[in-house]
């Protein structure tokens, strides 16, 4: 006899459980979704990221400060005409500091095309200039006469080396890392929308609730029976 009733508040209770449940799907704001969103979609637009952006600010900095230390390096040794002549139109691989230059200037268009002109997500671009810079640079100090000439047969060969490699490390644990994990909560903040849409088909408007008009039923019931106590004879 008393199974109806525990029967009734195991269900009461298994209801109340999945109340919580229920609040933290209906807890969902698909307005910061979209907003979220929407701001990923801007960066997509945008058509290279911040941090991309950054590396090939640094790749423009290798270029331009290896050029700078090359032409400091011109005019110590006695003029910059006289030395680009020398250098430059009678090179010599144990002597001469222009292929630096242009083993900058080969870094700099290889990685601007691949990382900003092709926006390559992957580091065989990166590992291939590297790999040629610490290879050359390494065969020029073991061959070549630089540190027979003073300090910059020092300071040119080492700081090409480093930024090299700084821009190694900068691409492989920051730009990609990095633009994967926007991705990545791109599409989780895509799928939650789509669910959340799902969940949330839509806000009813004010002129959606309405109370139902009295129906001719229930009028003609009242009817017959004032008229029944009408027609009751009195006693």
């Amino acid at each position: 006899m008393n199974r109806v009733p525990g029967d009734a508040e195991n269900a009461h209770s298994s209801s109340v459980e999945s109340c919580p449940s229920l609040r933290d799907v209906h807890s969902i704001n698909p307005a910061q979704l979209m907003a979220r969103i929407e701001s990923y979609g801007g960066r997509e637009k945008k058509g290279i990221s911040d941090v991309r952006r950054t590396f090939c600010l640094f790749v423009t900095f290798d270029l331009l400060f290896i050029t700078l230390l090359w032409i400091i390096e011109l005019n110590v040794k006695g003029g910059i005409e006289t030395t680009l002549e020398k250098e430059v139109l009678q090179y010599d691989y144990s002597s001469s500091y222009f292929d630096i230059f242009l083993l900058a200037v080969f870094r700099f268009k290889v990685l601007i095309l691949a990382y900003a002109m092709c926006r390559l997500r992957h580091w065989w671009a990166i590992a291939f200039t590297t790999a040629v810079t610490s290879a050359f640079l390494l065969a020029k100090v073991i061959i070549s006469q630089l540190f027979s000439q003073g300090a910059f047969g020092y300071v040119l060969p080492i700081i090409s080396f480093i930024l090299a490699w700084i821009e190694t490390w900068f691409l492989d644990f920051k730009v990609l890392p990095q633009e994967a994990e926007e991705e990545n909560r791109f599409l989780i903040a895509q799928d939650a929308s789509e669910r959340a849409a799902l969940l949330h088909p839509g806000v009813l408007s004010d002129g959606q609730f309405y109370s139902p008009p009295e129906s001719v039923a229930g009028r003609s019931d009242e009817d017959s029976e004032e008229k029944q106590d009408s027609e009751k004879p009195v006693v």
